[in-house]
């Protein structure tokens, strides 16, 4: 009989529905014949649930990699920006101010910051622009509430991931025990027909 087993709902169909990332969703397996039709139909079914499962994992580590990023950058971002009001708040100030900054994780040293209109930001990449308060201020914001929503969504994702990669694992247990039934039926089948044919020859 040939296999007419269906694609997995996740399998990259242009209908397949996803989640605001576009992250697809796991198909639930309510009915197993829905997607195994004979034994045959088991193995390569099997295959791709764990493709699936392997592709969610996959996800998951680099979406928890980025998050352990965002999270080292948010401070800094709000610290920067915190520095940058208050430098704003004392540009019209004649008496310098006397700071410690920190030049290493154990060395500190001291400065005079005159008031000034003018701060210097690091982009990353060996890239340092000058930016009038005003603006390093309203980029300073930009850049921490586009941090703060990237993070939120990776969380948010990070939780749909865990779903349908337990979606599958479920999917893939059920498809598993459609097996297990199926082979116990054919058993009994095969001893039902090796008694079948023994009462024949007795007969005879």
């Amino acid at each position: 009989m040939a296999s007419s087993s269906k694609a997995p709902a996740a399998s990259g169909k242009e209908d397949t529905p996803t989640n605001p990332r576009g992250i697809p969703y796991a198909p639930f397996v309510d009915n197993v014949e829905d997607y195994v039709a004979t034994r045959q139909d088991v193995e390569p079914t099997l295959r791709s649930f764990q493709e699936m499962i392997s592709k969610y994992q996959f996800m998951e580590a680099n979406l928890q990699r980025r998050m352990g990023g965002l999270r080292d950058k948010i401070p800094e971002i709000q610290k920067t920006l915190d520095t940058v009001k208050f430098l704003k708040l004392r540009k019209d100030e004649t008496e310098p101010i006397e700071t410690t900054f920190e030049l290493n994780d154990t060395l500190y040293a001291k400065a005079n910051i005159p008031a000034t209109d003018e701060v210097y930001i690091w982009l990353g990449a060996n890239v340092m622009l000058s930016y009038p308060v005003d603006e390093a201020e309203v980029l300073l914001t930009s850049k921490l509430a586009t941090a703060q929503t990237s993070l939120s969504n990776c969380e948010e994702d990070l939780d749909f991931l865990r779903e349908q990669i337990t979606t599958m694992e479920v999917a893939t247990a059920r498809v598993y025990n459609w097996e297990v039934v199926q082979k116990r039926k054919d058993k009994t089948s095969e001893s039902g027909e090796q008694i079948e044919s023994k009462d024949k020859k007795s007969a005879s």
